[in-house]
């Protein structure tokens, strides 16, 4: 098990400290885990570590480190839509599938500090299982940030820093300080170990409905979930337990799309956007770092795209809120997305959505 560059294709042992490989390209993790199969499902383990026989853990320190992350319902919404409830976590975000297993990798490692940088959830999650076994956390967010979600990052003992600008200048000032300081870079984007717990989203769909629905919609901005479930589904694939690649729609905020605009002109990387103000900002990503491989899983699987109208996100929010699903405003716009791809495509039924994060953590009007 190594790590391997993007790039070049140098291979580093997955205990180093760098965050991407020395030429520029991010890593990619070098792991095959055994075929997917139920029997080697640790059904007495009631969270994400249920599945560490498909995970690249290289030792037991994810028993100090989960929250019971995980194992979330799906529910019915309603004759068409299936809602996974991934709202049910223990920081209220479904970055907890993958900020434990990291954690987990670098408790294995011996890092005593880490740095993260977040639109709020990600840094919420990496905050609290950093507190959970003692790793110091320095968590740099956008101007905008929700004020609860940044309270929840502090009350985890992480330092929270503010930086005036979008998400994108928020990561560069965080990477300078990684690059300066030589601090453990707990990045979602960066770093691939964090894939191998989104990926779990697939793996309990398939444990609890014993299938995967015909269509996936998937928020994307780094593309933190989206890459998770595309790793899920071709390991199911491969394990022959599904027949074909369900239809896989990523949605975009019409602000902020630039792998949408990619798509239209068959392009093998995005061009960078300019970000103008949406509620969806946790997909308000212009410049996402893997988009090159974004891409080929788009390709590859002939993944389709669907933009989120601006004006429909409050009343998605508010359709689901009153039956009873309280989601912040990224989540309400993946539904709204859903919504919109009906208007263009008509009917689509047997389609599962993932509620992403929860309502109280947003305060937009």
């Amino acid at each position: 098990m190594k790590f391997f560059c993007s790039k070049c294709a140098r291979e580093e042992d997955i205990s180093t400290r760098k965050p991407k490989c020395d030429c520029g390209g991010l890593w990619k993790l070098k792991f095959t885990p055994p075929k997917f199969d139920e029997a080697l499902i640790d059904k007495d383990t009631w969270s994400i570590f249920r599945y560490r026989k498909f995970m690249p853990l290289v030792d037991d320190s994810w028993q100090a480190v989960t929250l019971g992350e995980g194992m979330t319902p799906i529910i019915k919404f309603n004759d068409d839509v299936f809602l996974k409830m991934d709202y049910l976590m223990p920081t209220l975000s479904f970055k907890d599938r993958g900020a434990a297993i990291l954690i987990a990798h670098c408790k294995s490692i011996g890092v005593e500090s880490v740095v993260q940088d977040s639109s709020g959830n990600a840094g919420n999650s990496v905050a609290a299982y950093c507190g959970r076994v003692g790793i110091d956390c320095e968590i740099f967010v956008p101007e905008g940030t929700s004020d609860k979600k940044i309270k929840m990052i502090e009350a985890h003992g992480a330092k929270v820093n503010i930086v005036h600008g979008d998400r994108d200048h928020c990561a560069e000032v965080c990477r300078e300080k990684v690059e300066r300081e030589k601090i453990f870079y707990a990045n979602h984007v960066y770093n691939p170990i964090f894939y191998e717990g989104t990926k779990t989203f697939i793996y309990e769909t398939y444990e609890q409905l014993h299938r995967v629905p015909e269509n996936i919609f998937i928020p994307l901005g780094n593309g933190t979930l989206f890459i998770g479930v595309m790793k899920g589904l071709e390991e199911l694939l491969d394990a022959g337990l599904i027949e074909k690649f369900p239809q896989v729609v990523i949605v975009q905020s019409e602000r902020c799309q630039p792998f949408v605009k990619a798509m239209e002109r068959g392009a093998k990387n995005i061009s960078a956007e300019v970000l103008k103000p949406t509620m969806a900002e946790g997909i308000a990503i212009g410049v996402p770092s893997r988009a090159e491989e974004i891409l080929e899983y788009i390709y590859r699987h002939a993944v389709k795209a669907v933009t989120i109208p601006e004006e429909k996100i409050l009343p998605a929010r508010a359709a689901l809120a009153a039956k009873g699903i309280y989601c912040e405003h990224t989540t309400a716009g993946v539904y709204a997305g859903y919504l919109h791809w009906c208007e263009l495509h008509g009917k689509t039924s047997d389609s599962l959505i993932s509620m992403c994060g929860a309502g109280l953590k947003s305060d937009h009007d």
